[in-house]
């Protein structure tokens, strides 16, 4: 049985330890279920208690003497459709939230000119902000396109270009040579693509629009940098089209 896939969906390492010691056991007392689990006689009342909320353990009594067991393995299943809804209820509260919340920071001056974002998530939710900021008929540039050798960089492009043409946004994009004849297939739509020269090929990818762009390094952990400047995009706007010009389709 899978301990680990129990405690994605929320449980403890102690509940989860005692949960399949009571699939192990059947109906037992505390003693031997601490035992079983390796959890302190301390502890396994407390862990069998958040268990019993969660509707995941039940008891009886013979005499004073308290027995317990696992409920039905179905419950597992209702515990995660409860905890989707709470989620679901949780991400409605915050999107009512997020135009106050950026409404305060435009009027307060707190955002920041710059800023660093590292590993695999950060500087994949640069590319989803952009697209949350752009508007149907928007474009955004991009110099050094490439895929490196991140794992599930592909898979996120592939959704992020559906995204993307769905909302009507255009891409204008300068790849590296590596990848001709192999860019996701998402990519080609609502976009011009052209191709460095070997001798300017980098792992550093350059993405900007309006007055934002990020720079990001595709390694193993990638890391990203993101300035809010609109001379610099305008910088790497000059930049880009005389690379355009000496790029091949």
């Amino acid at each position: 049985m899978n301990a680990k896939l129990l405690q994605e969906i929320g449980l403890t390492e102690g509940e989860t330890k005692v949960y399949f010691a009571l699939v192990k056991l059947g109906l037992t007392k505390s003693g031997p279920l601490a035992n079983e689990s390796g959890v302190s006689y301390s502890k396994v009342y407390k862990i069998i208690e958040k268990l019993e909320k969660k509707g995941l353990v039940g008891h009886i009594l013979k005499g004073e003497v308290k027995y317990f067991q696992p409920t039905n393995p179905n419950r597992i299943l209702e515990y995660i459709e409860e905890k989707e809804k709470s989620l679901e209820d949780k991400k409605k509260q915050v999107e009512q939230m997020i135009p106050e919340i950026s409404d305060y920071l435009s009027k307060s001056g707190n955002l920041s000119e710059a800023a660093i974002y590292d590993g695999f998530k950060g500087t994949t939710n640069l590319f989803k902000t952009m697209l949350d900021e752009l508007e149907k008929g928007d474009e955004y540039y991009v110099i050094g396109a490439s895929y490196g050798d991140v794992k599930g960089l592909r898979d996120f492009f592939y959704k992020h270009h559906l995204r993307r043409t769905e909302k009507g946004i255009k891409l204008k994009m300068l790849a590296n040579l590596e990848v001709r004849g192999n860019l996701e297939p998402t990519t080609k739509k609502q976009a011009e693509i052209k191709y460095l020269p070997q001798y300017l090929m980098t792992k550093m990818e350059i993405v900007f629009y309006k007055e934002k762009c990020f720079i990001v390094l595709w390694t193993e952990s990638p890391v990203a940098f993101l300035i809010k400047n609109t001379e610099a995009s305008k910088s790497f706007k000059q930049y880009f089209d005389f690379l355009w010009k000496i790029a091949k389709p």
